[in-house]
């Protein structure tokens, strides 16, 4: 049997091709694939989702399958053997460009430039070692026709390397000047260099295989003038970028377009006398119109930039375009049409696996190519999200297309042979024809079934229609004030449009919004590119209208579309506490027509009634205003808790004999009670308020891995250690990482927090501890509790601190280890006569304490590194209080003379009726 390629006889199928399965080329694709869809619908809760959706998918799966594919190719169109050792070192070379991925993922997640480094460096090793092969092969084939497709192979091999040192440096920057430059020639070398060059050198012959008809005479002239004009393109945008010239990088993307072009003749001319008529050619076709469309965009984008920064905020916006439209939907395209082929078993098999893979193919490609345009569109963030899910559902469902397949295509096997069974066909990854054409293993359908298929193609198109505009009605219905972002409701004020746009630079950084005030022409439609350019906390931008930019991480960009102004708008940062520290903003409206004034005010307050916008729609994100006014009303000091409730373990065990402590923290947002029918929206050390406590003795040394895994910045300091804060202390973004060491050179109970600003904030709702480092000769108890002592500022039900009530210091609870009168419920035990040690300590973040047991006298006291009261001293009197300002703590030690239950408060009584309050229960 002979293959064609391209209408093409083949002499002999290559060695490395044969079937069998192979995991390190049949695996990967589908996991990386599986990862990105997971990554998909799991964004919000991810760190850096948009960076690690991409790379996912580009870096990931097309990556790999661009070693198979274009090893195969080459093999075929040069009709060279296979050599001793080909499988193994293949094998080498696929291990250490995944490895370098998964590398390249955990060092950009973690934060760690080296480990980034690392994986960036295995990648060009295995890209440079590919590209020799193929080089290699060139050398020492016979003329081949179609020798041109390996050439592209080898320069793209040559770029991924440069792309990759790009991508390293960006990850290193720090959010510095030069980054967005080195975005977009990285961009160029990678996408355009790198898997560009690739699938346009192959579909010279692949599309017109898929197409079931020949190549045209003037294919291989057409790649031969288009690649030099493509690398020429690539090499033209990366050193216009680097050399600071937005025209310069605007004329190499507008001659990678002219190089596309010029392949685009004799594609069109296949496509024309073999019109698309599969998922796997629809599929290809439309990935590269949005390459072409895209291209042509962000040529005039870049062109018209006023600056870099809008050239980048420009990149970013059609970013998805090419990752999801054109690399995508070219990569699903060519499985669809390859799988079929590798997994063999005549032309029965063929069939039965493409029937499998064509099923719902109208329905699947309407979904994902209307469900991008309007993602990428300025709709509300409602409606992106629901047109974003049916795009990830319109994909995934390959994924189980993909085994229904590979089922369908064994059993025609069986069928075929009349043996049960045969042996496992090859998985997806190696993308590689190794039979005959389709052409000649389709069957012609009649023209009655033509036509009902037809029918329920168009059918199923109609279908997809429908749920995308279902999904931009769900999103609308959800929110309808962020229609103000694409239209014009309450920011217009029904000032008349002047057709005009206005579009401000505005930046986030050291909690401030610069410039905090814009003018906007009265009737001009307003646009803000947001940069967050703090290098460690989270950031946005809400305006009154309910337009939102969403959460930024560090570094990170968005467009937010206001629409047409005719009123003057409030905005702030709605990251709790950042508004009340001056992340406010005001857009000005000049020219505002006279007598308009007054029916704007109206026009405002009714639609603010209507839709809960305005002021209002800002408070409640900020957790003040009406709803948490009347938060104390919720709080009932006497109920008791539900069925299940556990008190915080207050009981503490002894220090450990280790001298080196390493503990992970990992720092999370968790939905719990603080008090009886009250939830709250934690910012947690390890889930659990207070956090982790630690505990060693003078000199031991501790260190501890901080992982933000929260939506906002956050960081931790430890009071037990002394050292420069800037590095340690630093907050980190979500994602981020970062070891903290410290040594314990003096004993006593050291508070630890998160030192993020508001700090009030971060301390009040959760994020702290205690570290306690034993004094000398500390001698054992029977018993030996902490209580660390804090505030509740209740925001609304089931959200986060109310900052208001922070700043004015009006707590709605003031309780023990994060729970209001957690002990009375399940009180702390002893027995008569056994000595009971007590560590408390005041976090505040504002109230202090003086603590006391009820019914007993402290023989020991220990406060803040030093004994007030030791027993067995002659002389001395007892303690009947352990007073401590926030941040200072100590321990007391008493013996409770009989059986009874014996309060322990706060004697601030205001405090301890509101909830620092337990029982110590003694028995006899």
């Amino acid at each position: 049997m002979t293959p064609e390629l391209g209408g093409r006889p083949v002499a002999r199928e290559p060695a490395a091709a044969k079937g069998g399965f192979w995991p390190l080329r049949d695996l990967p694709t589908v996991f990386w694939l599986l990862a990105a869809l997971v990554a998909a619908v799991l964004h919000a809760s991810l760190p850096a989702p948009r960076w690690l959706l991409i790379h996912l998918l580009l870096l990931g799966a097309v990556s790999h399958s661009i070693l198979v594919w274009s090893r195969y190719f080459s093999d075929a169109l040069l009709h060279l053997p296979a050599r001793p050792g080909d499988r193994r070192r293949q094998s080498s070379r696929l291990a250490l460009l995944n490895g370098g991925a998964v590398v390249v993922v955990v060092g950009v997640l973690t934060a760690q430039w080296v480990i980034t480094a690392v994986g960036a460096t295995a990648i060009a090793a295995a890209a440079l070692w590919h590209g020799t092969v193929l080089f290699l092969q060139l050398r020492r084939a016979l003329k081949a026709r179609f020798a041109m497709t390996v050439r592209y192979y080898v320069v793209a091999a040559a770029l991924l390397p440069v792309g990759a040192l790009l991508g390293t440096i960006v990850s290193a920057g720090g959010g510095s000047s030069d980054d967005e430059r080195l975005v977009l020639a990285h961009v160029a070398v990678n996408v355009l260099g790198w898997l560009g060059l690739t699938v346009l050198g192959t579909l010279v012959t692949l599309w017109p295989t898929m197409l079931r008809t020949r190549v045209v005479p003037g294919a291989e002239p057409a790649a031969t003038t288009a690649l030099p004009v493509l690398v020429g393109a690539v090499v033209v945008v990366v050193a216009a970028t680097l050399a600071g010239s937005l025209l310069g990088a605007a004329t190499g993307l507008a001659l990678y377009l002219g190089g596309v072009g010029v392949l685009a003749v004799p594609f069109v001319q296949c496509a024309r006398a073999k019109p698309p008529s599969s998922f796997a050619t629809w599929s290809v076709l439309a990935g590269l119109t949005w390459l072409v469309v895209t291209l042509a965009l962000l040529t005039g984008a870049v062109a018209t930039a006023p600056g870099w920064e809008q050239a980048h905020d420009r990149l970013t916006l059609v970013t998805p375009a090419l990752a999801v439209g054109f690399a995508a939907q070219v990569l699903y395209g060519a499985m669809s049409y390859l799988m079929p082929v590798v997994l063999r078993g005549g032309p029965s098999a063929v069939r039965a696996a493409t029937a499998v893979l064509e099923r719902g193919a109208p329905l699947r490609l309407t979904v994902v190519n209307l469900g991008l345009l309007v993602a990428v569109l300025p709709v509300p963030p409602a409606v992106q999200t629901l047109a974003g899910l049916l795009v990830v559902a319109g994909f995934a469902a390959f994924l189980p297309l993909m085994a229904l397949a590979a089922k369908a295509s064994r059993r025609a096997k069986m069928a075929a042979s009349g043996t049960p069974g045969s042996g496992p066909g090859s998985a997806t990854g190696s993308m590689t024809p190794t039979s005959k054409s389709l052409t000649r293993h389709g069957s012609r359908p009649s023209a009655e079934a033509a036509q009902r298929a037809r029918k329920q193609g168009s059918g199923l198109a109609v279908a997809g229609l429908a749920l995308v505009l279902v999904a931009v009605a769900g999103g609308v219905a959800f929110k309808p004030s962020a229609l103000d972002r694409a239209g014009t409701t309450t920011a217009s004020a029904g000032v008349v449009p002047t057709g005009q746009t206005t579009t401000v630079a505005v930046t986030a950084d050291n909690m401030r919004f610069t410039p905090a005030r814009v003018e906007v022409p009265a009737g001009n439609r307003l646009v803000i590119m947001l940069h967050n350019a703090d290098p460690e906390t989270v950031h946005d931008l809400v305006l009154d209208t309910g337009a939102d930019s969403g959460r930024l991480d560090p570094g990170a960009r968005a467009s937010l579309d206001v629409g047409v102004v005719g009123r003057d708008l409030q905005g702030w940062c709605s990251v709790v506490g950042h508004r009340q520290m001056g992340m406010v903003f005001e857009v000005v409206a000049v020219g505002v027509p006279v007598g308009n004034e007054a029916g704007t005010a109206d026009g405002d307050e009714s639609d603010d009634a209507a839709t809960g916008t305005g002021s209002h729609h800002g408070a409640q994100r900020d957790g003040v205003g009406p709803e948490t006014a009347g938060a104390p009303a919720r709080l009932d000091f006497s109920r008791m808790p539900g069925a299940g409730f556990t008190a915080h373990p207050a009981q503490l065990p002894a220090a450990s004999s280790k001298r080196i402590h390493r503990q992970t923290f990992t720092i999370s947002d968790v939905v719990r009670e603080v008090a009886p029918g009250v939830v709250q929206t934690l910012w947690t050390y390890n889930g659990s308020v207070p956090g982790p406590t630690l505990r060693g003795k003078v000199g031991d040394v501790f260190e501890i891995t901080l992982v933000n895994r929260a939506t906002m910045g956050h960081s931790i300091d430890f009071h037990a250690g002394a050292l420069a804060p800037d590095g340690p202390m630093r907050t980190i973004p979500p994602g981020g990482s970062l070891v903290y060491t410290f040594t314990a050179d003096r004993a006593g109970i050291w508070m630890y927090h998160c030192s993020s600003m508001p700090m009030s904030a971060h301390i009040a709702n959760g994020l702290f501890g205690a570290v306690i480092i034993d004094p000398p000769d500390l001698a054992p108890v029977a018993h030996e509790y902490l209580l660390v002592q804090s505030e509740l500022y209740l925001g609304a039900d089931g959200g986060p601190v109310d900052v208001d009530k922070v700043n004015a210091e009006r707590p709605d609870a003031v309780v023990f280890n994060g729970y209001a009168n957690q002990y009375d419920h399940q009180p702390l035990t002893a027995r008569v006569g056994e000595r009971v040690r007590i560590w408390v300590l005041d976090v505040g973040p504002n109230r202090p304490t003086s603590f006391h047991v009820v019914g007993g006298q402290f023989d020991t006291v220990y406060v803040e590194g030093a004994y007030r009261l030791q027993r067995g001293r002659a002389g001395q009197g007892g303690s009947q209080a352990l007073a401590l300002a926030p941040a200072q703590g100590g321990f007391v030690e008493l013996v409770l003379p009989e059986a009874g239950h014996y309060p322990f408060i706060s004697h601030l009584m205001v405090d301890a009726e509101r909830g620092a309050h337990g029982v110590l229960t003694v028995g006899p």
